[in-house]
């Protein structure tokens, strides 16, 4: 892999203080927060493998369960330490465009899946080799991977999981049905 790596760079945020580094991969930037630099890399590190989501991160959206997620990591990783790796995969890495036209064809009643089948895409064109190498980067052989996606426990493969430690986001009216095709089509372990 040709990676390109910015230096390290302070990012205070509503949440506390955190350090922020850019990997860049072809076209895309990926980003990695953490509350401290990494100083004990022989105990599991607190990780969040988040996709990004320019609608419900940035604009609020209520169609989707990620600016939750992304806020509550950032609240666990400032009060328990560990990493959140922001991967510029948007929609599931179909793009914003095609994320766009999948948000459409759910307004005319498709589920989150069938609209990128519509698309021609898969449910999920996330893949996870540029995870591997930062963590490999920063030496990072354990983690407790805060996240409901079974795909992101199977899609690790320098890394020993430890632990899951599940997200616990409240459904509303307008993601409902997403959580619900999420759990029983996708696998994503909802219960906790």
């Amino acid at each position: 892999m040709d990676i390109e790596i910015s230096e390290f760079a302070n990012l205070p945020t509503v949440f506390g203080k955190f350090k922020i580094i850019a990997f860049k991969e072809n076209f895309k930037e990926h980003l990695v927060i953490m509350n401290d630099l990494i100083d004990n890399k022989n105990e599991a590190v607190n990780v969040r493998i988040h996709s990004e989501c320019i609608t419900g991160d940035t604009l609020g959206s209520l169609k989707c369960d990620c600016g939750e997620q992304l806020r509550a990591s950032l609240d666990y990783i400032e009060k328990n330490g560990g990493l959140i790796l922001y991967l510029r995969q948007e929609g599931r890495n179909i793009g914003l465009l095609n994320k766009i036209n999948a948000y459409a064809l759910q307004d005319k009643g498709f589920d989150t899946i069938e609209a990128n089948h519509q698309l021609g895409f898969k449910a999920d064109e996330r893949t996870y080799e540029i995870v591997d190498f930062i963590l490999n980067h920063f030496g990072i052989k354990e983690i407790n991977l805060l996240t409901n996606n079974p795909e992101k426990l199977q899609g690790l493969k320098s890394v020993k999981i430890v632990k899951r430690i599940p997200i616990i986001i409240k459904a509303n009216k307008f993601n409902k049905n997403y959580l619900e095709i999420k759990k029983n089509q996708m696998g994503h372990l909802l219960d906790e």
